[in-house]
C-alpha cells in the first residue's frame, strides 16, 4: 500500500475528467534522474488505485453516453450476422470425431465427440444445428464451468489417445494461470487430480497415464516442466526439466509420431531443444543442439527408411532459415540440407507425418503452405486465387492421414474449412462460416498498395472496402489504419464479422505492415527491433501520409489502432505525428516500456531484453528507449488526436498501470484521452463471445464517431 494521501481523482463534477494525484517517485539510471509522478498507480491492491480506475471508467461512460444507441446497433449487427447456434467441422482422432458447438444465448463453446462409423471413416460427418448427432458425447460445457465467474478461459484441453480421459485447464481471473482437472469419460466421474498454477498447454502422454504440464517462476515465466501420474498425489510429481536462465521460456509437447517428448527453450534470439523418450519420461533429457547465442531452431520427428530422423529449421548462417535433417540418434552428425536458405523466403515451420511433411513459409509478403516430399525435398505449394489470403494446415493429430485439414480466409472470404485429399491433391470444401443478412464477398474488394518510407523502403499496406462506396482512393473516405510491428509477428488478411459494421458505413480498413513484423522476411523484423525500433513508428507514419497523399483519406477522417506492442506503436505515432490522425485506439498498450524494461522483477522483463535492448545495463539502449517511449515523450503545446486506451486490471503481459499513467500524462497537456479498464479480465480482454462483441461494439462506435461515420 502507498502512504495515505489525498483522493487520486477529482470527482467535483460528474463529467469532469479524473485528475490523478501526483506522487513523485524518484528513479535514476546512467546518471539520468526522473521523478515519476504516476508510478504509484502500480500498486494494484491500493484502494486509491482502484478508485482512480473506477473514476476513469465512469468518466469514459459519461463521455461516450451519446454513443449508446450506436453501440447497441453495432452489437446487434454482429449478433445478427452470426449463426449463434452452430457446429465446427469434426476432426478425427483415434476412434472419434471431435467438434465444438455454440448455442444461441450461451457465452462459451461446448466440446463434443461422436464415434467413427468405421476405422476407414475419414470423411467428417456433416453436422447441422438442431439435428441430433448419433452417439454424441458432451465432453466439456464451458458455460457450466464458467458459472459464478465473471471471467473464464480454457488454457488446456486434451483427451488421451485411448479416449478414456480428458484434461482441461481453467483460468477465472484473467492472469493466465490455469487449474488443470481430469475427467473419466467412460463414467463421467471427476477425478481427484487438480493441478493449480499451471501455464497453458498441459497434455497427456501417449499412454494416457501421465499429464505433462509447465509452471512459472515469480516473474510469470514458464520455467519448469513436470510429469504428473494420474491418480497420484501432487507431491509425487516429477520435475522433467528446469530452465534457470531468466531469458528463456520453456514448453513441452509430444511429437505426432509419439516417439518423443520435445522440450523447447527459447529467448527472442536463441533456441535449444531436448528429447525424452515418450515411453520413459523418467529418462534423462538429451539435447538436440546445444544453445548458441543468436541461433534459433525448431525440431520435429520423422521416420525415413526405417531410421528415426529429426527435421530441423534453423538460422545458423541462414537469415531466413534453412531446413536440414539429422539422425535422431546423433543430432550432431553432419547435416543433410533439405531446403536450402533462400533470401526473401522465410521458412516458418515444418510438421512431420509418416509419409510427408507440411511446410509453411513467407514469400512476397504472404504466408504460403505446401507439402514436402521426404524423398526429393521438393515442395508442392498450394495455390489460391485471391491476391490476399491466409491459409494453413492445422488440427491434424493423426500420424498417417489420407487427408489434411486446412483453414482459409481473407479480408472478404469468411473462415473456410477444407480437407486436402492427398491421393488426388484436391481441396474438399467442408464448411464456410455462415454470415447472415445477405453477405456477399463480391460486394467487397481487397488490395495491396505500397508506401515509400523516408529511407526508401517500400512498406506494404493491405486494404479492404465496400465496393458500393466507390473504389478505394477514388475519393477521400474515413479510414481505419491498423498496425503492430514487433516480435516478427505478421498481421494476416483475416475475415472479421465485426469489421463489416465499419465497411458498411463506408470506412476503409487498412493494415500497415511495418518493420518489426515478419511480413517481408526476417530482415524486416531485424530492421524494426532494438536500436532500429524507430523504423516501426516512422513506417506507420509514412504509410498514413501515403494514404492521405494518394487520396484515400484525410487526417480528420483517419483513426489508428494497435494493441499490446502495437499499443506502443500507437503511443509513439501520437507523439511523432499527432496532426495525421483524428483518433488513436490503443488496446492493452505497452506505452510505459522504459519503466517496465528497467525492472527485472516484473513479469517477462528479462525475456524482453532481446527484443528491446537492456536499458538497465546499457546507457545507449536506455537513451534510445527513452527517446521513443510514449509516456516519456508526451509533448507540450501539441494538439493530440482523440485517444481511447483500453486495458484490463489482471493483465500480466502489459499491466494496466501503463495506459493509466499515459492517460494521466496526456491529460496534463490537454489531450482528450479516455481510459477504459476491465476490472475482471486479462491481456485478451473480456471473456465470452457476447461480452467480446459488446467490447468491440464499444470500440467501433467510438471509432466511427471520431471519423464522422457514426450516423452512416
Amino acid at each position: 500500500m502507498t502512504p495515505a494521501s489525498p483522493r487520486p481523482a477529482d470527482h467535483a463534477g460528474e463529467a469532469g475528467a479524473p485528475v490523478a494525484a501526483r506522487r513523485p517517485q524518484p528513479r535514476e539510471h546512467h546518471g539520468d534522474s526522473i521523478d515519476d509522478p504516476y508510478e504509484w498507480m502500480r500498486a494494484k491492491d491500493d484502494a486509491d488505485v482502484i478508485a482512480h480506475l473506477e473514476a476513469e471508467n465512469a468518466y469514459t461512460e459519461v463521455r461516450t453516453a451519446h454513443l449508446e444507441r450506436l453501440r447497441e446497433r453495432i452489437f446487434d449487427e454482429i449478433k445478427g450476422r452470426t449463426l449463434e447456434t452452430d457446429l465446427s467441422v469434426p476432426s478425427r482422432r483415434g476412434e472419434w470425431w471431435y467438434y465444438g458447438r455454440t448455442v444461441e444465448g450461451k457465452q462459451y463453446g461446448i466440446q463434443c465427440r461422436a464415434p467413427l462409423a468405421s476405422p476407414d471413416d475419414w470423411t467428417p460427418p456433416q453436422l447441422e444445428p438442431g439435428v441430433d448427432v448419433p452417439g454424441e458425447q458432451v465432453l466439456l460445457d464451458a458455460n457450466v464451468e464458467a458459472e459464478g465467474h465473471e471471467f473464464f478461459s480454457l488454457g488446456s484441453f486434451d483427451v488421451s489417445d485411448d479416449g478414456r480421459r480428458m484434461l482441461y485447464g481453467v483460468d477465472v481471473t484473467g492472469d493466465e494461470r490455469y487449474t488443470v482437472r481430469v475427467r473419466d469419460l467412460e463414467t463421467g466421474e471427476q477425478l481427484s487430480d487438480e493441478i493449480s498454477g499451471t501455464a497453458s498447454g498441459a497434455e497427456f502422454s501417449p499412454d494416457g497415464a501421465t499429464i505433462v504440464y509447465t509452471t512459472v517462476d515469480d516473474a510469470w515465466r514458464p520455467d519448469t516442466l513436470w510429469a504428473h501420474t494420474v491418480g497420484a498425489p501432487l507431491e509425487d510429481d516429477v520435475r522433467i526439466f528446469h530452465e534457470a536462465d531468466e531469458r528463456y521460456w520453456l514448453g513441452g509437447g509430444f511429437t505426432r509420431s509419439e516417439k518423443y517428448l520435445v522440450i523447447g527453450l527459447g529467448s527472442s534470439i536463441t533456441s535449444e531443444y531436448w528429447l525424452v523418450p515418450a515411453d520413459d519420461l523418467g529418462a534423462a533429457p538429451r539435447v538436440v543442439w546445444p544453445r548458441v547465442e543468436g541461433v534459433e531452431y525448431s525440431v520435429d520427428h520423422a521416420v525415413i527408411d526405417g531410421e528415426d530422423t529429426l527435421y530441423i529449421l534453423h538460422n545458423d548462417q541462414a537469415l531466413d532459415f534453412e531446413l536440414v535433417r539429422v539422425p535422431a540418434s546423433d543430432p550432431s552428425a553432419p547435416r543433410t540440407v533439405v531446403v536450402a536458405h533462400s533470401p526473401g523466403v522465410r521458412l516458418l515451420d515444418v510438421d512431420c507425418f509418416r509419409d510427408f511433411a507440411t511446410i509453411e513459409y513467407r514469400r512476397g509478403g504472404l504466408a504460403r503452405t505446401g507439402l514436402l516430399d521426404y524423398g526429393t525435398g521438393g515442395i508442392e505449394e498450394l495455390e489460391f486465387d485471391e491476391p490476399l489470403y491466409t491459409a494453413g494446415f492445422g488440427g491434424n493429430r493423426e500420424w498417417a492421414p489420407p487427408m489434411l485439414r486446412l483453414g482459409y480466409d481473407s479480408f472478404v472470404t469468411p473462415n473456410t474449412v477444407y480437407d486436402y485429399r492427398l491421393a488426388d491433391r484436391r481441396l474438399l470444401l467442408r464448411k464456410r462460416q455462415p454470415v447472415l443478412g445477405g453477405y456477399s464477398a463480391q460486394d467487397y474488394a481487397q488490395a495491396r498498395v505500397w508506401a515509400t518510407a523516408a529511407d526508401g523502403t517500400q512498406v506494404p499496406i493491405s486494404l479492404v472496402w465496400k465496393r458500393s462506396f466507390g473504389e478505394a482512393g477514388a475519393s477521400v473516405r474515413a479510414l481505419h489504419l491498423y498496425g503492430y510491428g514487433s516480435y516478427e509477428h505478421s498481421i494476416e488478411p483475416r475475415f472479421s464479422v465485426a469489421r463489416l459494421s465499419e465497411l458498411d458505413r463506408g470506412v476503409i480498413f487498412a493494415v500497415a505492415h511495418v518493420r518489426g513484423g515478419g511480413e517481408m522476411g526476417r530482415q524486416w523484423y531485424e530492421d524494426g527491433k532494438l536500436t532500429r525500433k524507430r523504423n516501426t513508428f516512422t513506417d506507420f507514419v509514412d504509410a498514413a501520409r501515403h494514404l492521405v497523399e494518394a487520396g484515400y483519406t484525410s487526417p480528420d477522417r483517419m483513426v489508428a489502432e494497435g494493441g499490446s506492442a502495437g499499443g506502443l506503436l500507437m503511443g509513439a505515432i501520437a507523439n511523432l505525428a499527432p496532426e495525421l490522425f483524428a483518433g488513436v485506439l490503443a488496446e492493452v498498450p505497452f506505452v510505459d516500456a522504459l519503466t517496465t524494461i528497467l525492472d527485472p522483477s516484473l513479469p517477462l522483463t528479462v525475456i524482453e531484453w532481446d527484443e528491446w535492448g537492456n536499458p538497465l545495463h546499457d546507457a545507449d539502449v536506455y537513451a534510445y528507449m527513452k527517446s521513443y517511449t510514449p509516456y516519456e515523450n508526451v509533448r507540450e503545446g501539441v494538439a493530440y488526436p482523440r485517444i481511447l486506451a483500453v486495458t484490463s486490471l489482471n493483465d500480466t503481459r502489459v499491466m494496466y498501470v501503463e495506459p493509466a499513467k499515459w492517460v494521466a500524462r496526456l491529460r496534463e497537456v490537454g489531450a482528450d484521452a479516455l481510459l477504459k479498464c476491465e476490472m475482471v479480465a486479462g491481456h485478451g480482454g473480456v471473456s465470452g463471445r457476447y461480452n467480446a462483441w459488446r467490447e468491440r461494439a464499444f470500440e467501433l462506435a467510438w471509432l466511427l464517431d471520431v471519423v464522422g461515420a457514426a450516423d452512416a
